[in-house]
């Protein structure tokens, strides 16, 4: 199952990473504290979305880009996991 607060997180922690940003700096540049940005990064907890905002124009990435992100990476979580499989309709044989 796809946790959305999971895949922003983990979207948010790659981009930090990236630029070489500590979570120091980047909690200082959007005025979030240090501990509540390292859970928002591990998925612990749900931040609503004037503070993602803030986070993403402290990494320099617009929410867009965020969601661009997220959304891939939640559509490949989904194909892998197990989708009932459908049968074939089979056409009954019309009587001549």
């Amino acid at each position: 199952m796809v946790l959305l607060r999971q895949e922003i997180g983990s979207a948010l922690r790659a981009r930090r990473r990236e630029l070489g940003r500590t979570l120091r700096e980047v909690s200082a540049d959007a005025s979030v504290s240090l501990g509540y940005l390292s859970e928002i990064e591990r998925g612990e907890k749900e931040a609503s979305s004037e503070l993602i905002a803030s986070v993403c124009r402290a990494l320099g990435l617009r929410l867009s880009e965020l969601l661009e992100v997220v959304t891939e990476h939640a559509a490949s979580a989904e194909t892998v996991t197990t989708l009932p499989v459908r049968e074939p309709v089979v056409q009954a044989a019309s009587a001549a």
